[in-house]
């Protein structure tokens, strides 16, 4: 019996370009909710920036964010329970933090904390348009020491593309941190990932493999994917992804639809 829907958001739930939710989400996920499942938007998206997304059922789903690296049940946004949170050592984060720095221009470091993203330097300008992007609360400052609380993602976005940064970063960190590709232009590094944060929810839940459906759409889904009872990837997907899981999806709420007719 199904208990737990986790879904990504950008690619997979919210096509890329879109800021908002296809409202029919919405009445799905009560529905969903009436039958015993419970709905959890998995992202690397920060806490506060998925509850402005979900605002009309914030307070009754559980929420998968920074792609893994810290966990909220349902309830109010001052009152949901943390489930599990998993920092970067703070060093490496710091060390890593300062190569991101050092790349050629273009590129944009991102250090998450529990609930802010923190830009380093003079980034007003991507400041705004990471806001506008995303919703999320952010913080400048002048260097990644001056972040004042756990690091719990460090992340480089590039508006060409981040592959190149990955394969300069990824001889010295890739075996450090959990490295992924996480969207358009997107690298993260973590101490935790999206099937660490599946199965944190799980335990948190007391929920087996079997009663979990997931959706996803991207590399930085697949241990989420792997974690799961039953996977779901995006028909868009890159080809290797969808060789991999054979489960595919063109539209998740016609999907979520189909699921809540065998309920």
């Amino acid at each position: 019996m199904i208990k737990l829907i986790a879904s990504d958001i950008d690619g997979t739930l919210m096509p890329y370009g879109r800021t908002e939710l296809d409202p029919r989400l919405f009445p799905i996920i009560h529905r969903l909710r009436e039958k015993g499942v419970l709905f959890c938007p998995a992202s690397g998206r920060q806490f506060h920036s998925l509850r402005h997304l979900f605002a009309p059922i914030a307070n009754d789903i559980a929420f998968l964010c920074e792609n893994g690296a810290i966990l909220y049940g349902a309830g109010t946004e001052d009152s949901a329970p943390v489930l599990s949170k998993t920092a970067m050592p703070r060093e490496s984060a710091l060390e890593l933090a300062h190569d991101i720095l050092a790349l050629p221009a273009g590129a944009h470091i991102v250090i998450s904390g529990a609930n802010t993203s923190y830009l380093v330097g003079d980034e007003a300008v991507f400041q705004e348009q990471l806001v506008q992007a995303t919703g999320n609360r952010t913080t400048l400052v002048a260097r990644p020491e001056d972040v004042p609380e756990d690091i719990l993602k460090v992340s480089l976005y590039r508006h060409t593309g981040s592959e190149p940064d990955a394969d300069r970063l990824g001889p010295r960190w890739a075996n450090v941190f959990r490295m992924a590709l996480a969207g358009p232009g997107w690298l993260d590094f973590m101490s935790a990932d999206k099937g660490d944060g599946l199965r944190g929810i799980c335990a948190a839940l007391g929920l087996t493999p079997d009663q979990v459906v997931v959706f996803g759409d991207h590399y930085n889904d697949v241990p989420m994917l792997e974690a799961a009872g039953t996977a779901y990837l995006m028909e868009g997907s890159d080809p290797a992804l969808k060789a991999r899981f054979p489960r595919h999806c063109s539209n998740v709420e016609d999907t979520l639809e189909e699921i809540l007719a065998t309920l």
